[in-house]
């Protein structure tokens, strides 16, 4: 009992002494106490309204973003055989790097722009990029026309998880905060959802995968479904901006619009059938001598900044035990973000060209599986948050496990001889492969200390896209058609499963610090 005291009480002492070395670190004039002061009145406020009907139907909005977060990227792995076919291409791969390319802009456009333009007008224009592009790609008269659009369409879904997630937190009472990863719902049915769409249209108006020749009026089908997710997307928009959302009281605030902050915290309230004392004369009374808070764009970026600048970042390594946690939690995303979409893009493409081999590999059948593959992902999603809770299992296992597990399944994809083989191997890879990403979406912020848990779910999110990026051009120069891609993504999933067990922290049964 003596030694789980001293584990459980290290890290509060390593969290303490973080904060303090951090704001001893931070040159005079870096923070900007009446910013915090301010969104410490406007946290309270929010947990004292509580979650009420405006919060609920801002998750069901909010949760589009998810869904665009997995559907546009798988698009391009389902669209990927057919316009390979179409358009003559000898390297299929450069769609998925310029699709890769744009979600990198994008979570750093959207991310910072969001603190310069506001909160609405991104959380909006994301999902209307994405549907404008995505319409248009339908039209793209050759290869380059539909990497560009992928890119720029990718620009808008790369925003919508940076964007999304700051502006339901802003909204979220703290007692409620485990709903963003309840979200991760929408996530999994998104690939459910595209698959759906991809087998009639894709399976029926499409070339076949041993044709030798393919005309554009044959091949028909990757158009009408960039139309028809182009299009639903759109009504999403639609959706989005008809519902009455008001612009992040946080924002407002540090923009020096105090009074509509106040003016919007009242609104939740009474939306909730409640009342919040707040006033605007707390909130001016932040205000303190000489210091004056920075209400310009300037400062909205500063601020953001911040968060991001090195000496933040150098708190995550202020301890041995911390550095060492986070120096792990990086090279797993990043081996995760390389290893994932080096497969998992190309699996439409993978499994055609491979059923050709087998002899059947029918664009009704490709897509078909792609359907089958995606239902396995969904139970993966729940049956993730009962296994984090096992004890002497807890987040470290079953991440673990279910990221080993992946890696293994998807050597054992090698030895299918039948296109039937191939899809039952895919299929337990996509079951683990979402367990592994709902347990790590919960893991990786509960070993972040408070203070500096936006910096390091940004450090993170960065070295897996970077990686991600790599995955295409690996594609390319390792040649889809041979088993290398597979053989190397699968070895990166065990060694990120094994790297998993040196994790240090375990926050199974802990409150997060």
């Amino acid at each position: 009992m003596a030694e789980a005291k001293e584990v459980e009480k290290e890290p509060v002492e390593e969290t303490q002494h973080i904060e303090a070395e951090t704001a001893l670190a931070l040159p005079e004039g870096t923070l900007d106490p009446v910013y915090e002061a301010k969104a410490h009145l406007l946290n309270n406020a929010i947990q004292d309204i509580g979650m009420g009907w405006y919060q609920w139907k801002l998750f069901i909005v909010v949760g589009f973003g998810w869904a665009s977060d997995n559907l546009w990227p798988i698009t391009t792995s389902l669209i990927l055989p057919t316009v390979a076919l179409e358009f003559h291409q000898s390297k299929p791969p450069l769609l998925s790097l310029s699709q890769n390319i744009g979600l990198l802009v994008g979570a750093i456009f959207w991310g910072f722009g969001c603190d310069i333009f506001g909160r609405k007008w991104a959380f909006n224009l994301t999902i209307g990029v994405t549907a404008v592009f995505g319409l248009i790609a339908a039209g793209s008269p050759n290869f380059a026309a539909i990497g560009c659009f992928a890119a720029f369409w990718s620009v808008g879904v790369g925003g919508n998880l940076p964007v999304d997630s700051a502006i339901f937190l802003e909204f979220l009472p703290g007692s409620h905060q485990y709903l963003l990863t309840v979200l991760s719902i929408f996530w999994a049915f998104a690939q459910l959802l595209a698959t759906l769409i991809a087998w009639p249209l894709l399976g029926n108006f499409s070339c076949q995968e041993t044709a030798t020749t393919c005309r554009k009026s044959e091949n028909m089908g990757w158009r009408y479904y960039l139309i028809a997710v182009g299009g639903l997307w759109m009504v999403l928009f639609v959706i989005r901006f008809s519902f009455k959302l008001y612009e992040s009281p946080k924002y407002l605030m540090g923009r020096g619009q105090d009074a509509q902050a106040v003016e919007v915290v009242h609104f939740v309230a009474k939306r909730n059938g409640k009342s919040s004392p707040l006033t605007i004369a707390e909130l001016e009374a932040c205000n303190r001598g000489d210091i004056r808070q920075g209400t310009d764009a300037a400062a909205a970026m500063k601020r953001k900044l911040e968060k991001l600048n090195f000496t933040h970042i150098k708190s995550l390594f202020a301890t041995k035990r911390l550095a060492y946690s986070t120096t792990l939690i990086t090279w797993i995303w990043a081996l995760i973000g390389l290893a994932y979409p080096l497969y998992n893009a190309f699996i439409p493409y993978i499994q055609a060209t491979k059923g050709a081999d087998f002899g059947d590999g029918s664009t009704y059948i490709t897509y078909r599986n792609s359907v089958i593959i995606a239902v396995l992902g969904i139970p993966g999603c729940i049956i993730g948050g009962f296994l984090v809770e096992l004890p002497n299992f807890g987040r470290r296992g079953a991440l673990s496990l279910s990221t080993a597990a992946t890696g293994v399944f998807l050597y054992a994809s090698t030895t299918a001889l039948t296109s039937d083989a191939l899809l039952g191997w895919n299929c337990a890879y996509n079951f683990t492969s979402n367990i592994m990403y709902a347990v790590l979406y919960a893991y990786t912020p509960e070993i972040f200390p408070t203070k500096d848990r936006g910096s390091g779910n940004a450090v993170t999110a960065t070295a897996n896209r970077v990686f991600g990026i790599m995955a295409p051009i690996i594609a390319i120069y390792a040649d889809l058609n041979t088993s290398a891609p597979v053989y190397v993504s699968g070895a990166l999933f065990i060694v990120a499963g094994v790297l998993v067990l040196l994790l240090p922290f375990e926050p199974r049964g802990k409150a997060s610090l």
